[in-house]
């Protein structure tokens, strides 16, 4: 059987070398490559949705792969799909590398300049672990074919405009659905998650910063268990420590989430640091939180192209959420969708804010009446997104319902 080798190579030159020597392997079968690294882990996602069979046996990662670096990608691989064997090429051989590539999860190195008779050498061993490791795995149906969790990030257009909000009943209604949820508050200076669920902590994401191997048992350490079930990691009482979590530490913490629960939902809040902006760019799902009005939509607009300056994400892979939204307004959803160039959400959150003052004013935003509108179009945009487990009658009859202390209905916006 030919081994299946898909190369990861941002540069057009390397990618011409790596392809050409590959394809000289023998029982060898190089894939068409991915240029980055949002395509690269898109690509894997796709096959191991259909079948853990269906994934490359070796991956060759370049070390100026990008948008996110060489050893980050390798451990992103690693933890979602473990039956995929990486390669880094690099030109620093160094033993201090080599060890760091092992311990961000490759099977092997290769020096650059690349030479055939050590790529075939690599390419070889990891190609007989990855089977073996399929192997072991079988062919079960509950087998983990390492897609992982969900991960949505709710970003606001501005501050205030209910991204918040947005992320626990999104959170919330996962979790009231049958799907391990966790919810992240990534607005590291100013996060309100605590405030909003009133729950008192000691533990925050800060705690994960410097640890570069979060096993379960330290993310369940540092996760706060909720009355409703909900997982919490929470933003540091003390804003000024948000800075401890950078980038690569909010990559790390991400990936360790996805591995562990069936969704996570990451508040980002409105002032996008480098470990938020991390998180964007892993995400599965970005949602911008906007309210119809000119300052908000501008804030949205000017969001997004920033976003698509700094190869975060690209418009057209986010979608805004409109939120307060009334009939009257003159600034409707389609009108935000060519301002933005973005995806709007088919569901709107109307503005009700005496359905929400009791309980944001008590801490217990988790007990929003479930027969409010508020709460019935938050946990319609879960559906929507695709975040709750939902029967086939439920489906068919074009109701959704969750169970939060009591049956939830919801309705999908007619289009």
């Amino acid at each position: 059987m030919p081994t299946r080798i898909l190369p990861a190579v941002g540069d057009v030159d390397a990618v011409r070398s790596i392809t050409t020597l590959l394809s000289q392997l023998p029982d060898a079968e190089p894939v068409a490559p991915v240029v980055d690294s949002t395509q690269l882990i898109d690509t894997l996602a796709r096959l191991a949705a259909e079948s853990v069979d269906e994934l490359p046996e070796v991956v060759v990662v370049h070390e100026r792969i990008g948008p996110v670096p060489a050893l980050e990608l390798i451990r992103e691989v690693a933890l979602r799909f473990p039956a995929v064997g990486v390669i880094l090429v690099t030109s620093d051989a160094s033993p201090g590398l080599f060890q760091a590539a092992m311990d961000y999860g490759a099977r092997g190195l290769v020096a650059l300049p690349l030479s055939y008779e050590e790529l075939a050498s690599r390419v070889q061993a990891v190609a007989q672990w990855s089977v073996g490791v399929r192997r072991h795995l079988g062919s079960g149906g509950d087998v983990f074919t390492g897609v992982g969790g969900t991960v949505v990030t709710v970003c606001g257009a501005k501050g205030g405009v209910g991204a918040t909000l947005t992320s626990i009943q999104l959170a919330l209604a996962a979790q009231a659905s049958g799907r391990s949820a966790a919810l992240v508050d990534m607005d590291l200076q100013a996060g309100d998650v605590a405030s909003y669920l009133d729950v008192q902590f000691r533990r925050s994401v800060v705690d994960l910063a410097a640890i570069t191997d979060i096993s379960p048992r330290v993310l369940a350490d540092a996760v706060f268990r909720h009355d409703t079930g909900l997982a919490l990691l929470l933003a540091p009482g003390e804003g000024e420590r948000g800075e401890e979590v950078t980038d690569r530490a909010a990559r790390q913490i991400v990936s360790a989430l996805r591995s562990r629960y069936e969704v996570v939902v990451i508040d980002c809040g409105a002032q996008l640091s480098g470990a938020g902006a991390a998180a964007v760019e892993m995400a599965d799902q970005a949602l911008l939180i906007t309210t119809p009005d000119v300052v908000a939509v501008r804030g949205a607009k000017r969001m997004v192209r920033m976003w698509d300056r700094l190869q975060i994400r690209k418009a057209e892979e986010t979608t805004v959420v409109v939120n307060r939204h009334t009939r009257g307004t003159e600034i409707q959803p389609p009108l935000i969708q060519r301002i933005t160039g973005t995806a709007v959400a088919g569901t709107v959150i109307p503005a009700n804010f005496k359905e929400l003052q009791g309980a944001v004013d008590a801490g217990r935003i988790h007990e929003l009446d479930s027969k409010g509108a508020v709460k019935q179009a938050l946990w319609g945009l879960a559906g929507e997104l695709g975040l709750v487990k939902v029967s086939e009658g439920a489906q068919k009859g074009g109701r959704l319902r969750g169970g939060d202390r009591g049956s939830v209905s919801f309705r999908r916006r007619k289009e």
